[in-house]
């Protein structure tokens, strides 16, 4: 995607009243360090009539380099925050990360610590692929970055491995094995790896978590906005047509039993107003043509059509 095309989604995620927008990757390159600079400053110094202005996050490893050029693209927003990560599990600590526990503990201890120094007074904090980690472990670097100044820890299941009783324990483990817990805002971040990222998230609300982490086309029901066919274009990413919510067959009807209640009232056949969810459809009823159902449906259509040339 390109600039403005990122800036026009970040504009609409305010429009969707979201409470963080996760800009981006400030340290990946310089494009994306001048297009989280540009997001922070017009986005976080926004205010509207009610005082609503969602906070601007940027990613960063668990790194003064990272963690430096963060600062730098939201140093003059309102709200900087900014979430840096590190692995937990001992597959990533052996083979990526070539470090001890003890390593990493102080590592994200002293960021956390270095993060809040700068200036950030919201420093999320994400455990990478907690849901392979060690639980003992995880309770203790949470505990660790909690005392060093951490706001929101955030849970990943990174390789989207867990069934969401799965994911709810592991919360629920949490909130009762660590200390200082009551004191941040716990986050999820669910992979779909086997089709559970909403499952697990959902999951994990019912316990306890108090931030979720969603994208425009991943979870259907975090993308219910009307600027949905843009995302679209611009990703180059076709939605199927049965998708829940947003896909062009969600609020279609061509059954004709469903085409009679639908015209009759839009409740018999939809519990979710399409008009919530921004979603434009081709017709005000979204009536479908089918070969056997279409006497009904042309019926509505030239009452319609009557009623247009009337007015």
């Amino acid at each position: 995607m390109t600039a403005t095309q990122k800036m026009d989604i970040a504009r609409q995620l305010v429009k969707l009243g979201v409470d963080v927008i996760e800009a981006g990757f400030p340290a990946s390159s310089e494009i994306e360090f001048e297009l989280v600079k540009c997001i922070a400053h017009e986005i976080d110094n926004s205010v509207d009539e009610e005082g609503y202005v969602p906070m601007i996050c940027g990613m960063a490893r668990s790194t003064k380099e990272d963690i430096n050029r963060a600062w730098e693209s939201f140093k003059y927003a309102k709200t900087p925050m900014i979430c840096t990560f590190i692995a937990t599990s001992d597959i990533h600590m052996k083979y990526k990360l070539n470090m001890s526990r003890e390593e990493v503990v102080e590592r994200a201890r002293s960021m956390v610590a270095y993060a809040r120094s700068l200036g950030f007074e919201h420093v999320r904090f994400g455990l990478e692929d907690a849901t392979r980690s060690d639980k003992e472990f995880v309770y203790h670097i949470i505990g660790e970055v909690i005392k060093a100044g951490a706001t929101c820890i955030c849970v990943a299941d990174t390789v989207g491995c867990n069934l969401p009783n799965e994911f709810a324990q592991l919360i629920v483990d949490i909130k009762a094995n660590t200390l200082g817990i009551q004191n941040v805002i716990l986050a999820g971040h669910c992979h779909n790896d086997l089709g559970l990222a909403t499952a697990n998230t959902l999951a994990g609300i019912f316990v306890g978590i108090r931030q979720v982490d969603v994208t425009i086309n991943g979870i259907g029901e975090r993308a219910g906005n009307a600027s949905l066919e843009e995302v679209e274009e611009y990703s180059g990413l076709k939605l199927q047509p049965h998708k829940a919510i947003v896909g062009a067959n969600a609020f279609t009807h061509e059954s004709l039993i469903h085409q009679d209640g639908i015209l009759k009232n839009r409740g018999t056949y939809e519990f979710i107003s399409a008009e919530d969810v921004g979603f434009i459809r081709a017709s005000e009823h979204g009536i479908k043509l089918g070969k056997l159902r279409a006497r009904l449906a042309m019926r509505y259509g030239i009452m319609i059509w009557y009623h247009d040339m009337k007015s």
